[in-house]
């Protein structure tokens, strides 16, 4: 038996701002989309040149006030061949919310506070 990880869903609060963020920040791009026929939600599948896997965003229109994240203990992690190209990129867009220069890595923070670690190709 084989298990392989398709993909990770967070919700997120402006659909075009999510997309636009995760389009510069790492580079992934809209592969699918589905939008219910009522217009209630829309889930925008985005993923990198270099991996199957997707980041799944699902915005839901009835929602009025931003998520509430709790203490942000969960996270994305993504893997770049270009590390000090990244945090020249991530710095430049001011999102960047943590370093731990011991370990090598930084998180950046998405336009509804969701975060992702950054390590170089090492990891």
């Amino acid at each position: 038996m084989k298990f392989v990880c398709n993909h990770n869903n967070i919700n997120v609060f402006d659909l075009k701002k999510s997309m636009g963020f995760y389009e510069k920040a790492l580079k992934l791009k809209e592969v699918r989309r589905i939008t219910d026929s009522n217009g209630a939600f829309i889930i925008v599948y985005m993923e990198g040149a270099d991996s199957s896997h997707r980041l799944e965003l699902t915005w839901l229109r009835d929602r009025k006030e931003p998520y509430n994240l709790g203490d942000n203990e969960f996270h994305m992690a993504f893997v770049t061949d270009d590390f000090e190209g990244a945090k020249k990129l991530h710095q430049q867009m001011g999102c960047i919310v943590y370093k731990n220069p011991s370990m090598g890595i930084y998180f950046i923070a998405d336009p509804d506070g969701y975060w992702t670690e950054i390590l170089p190709m090492k990891y």
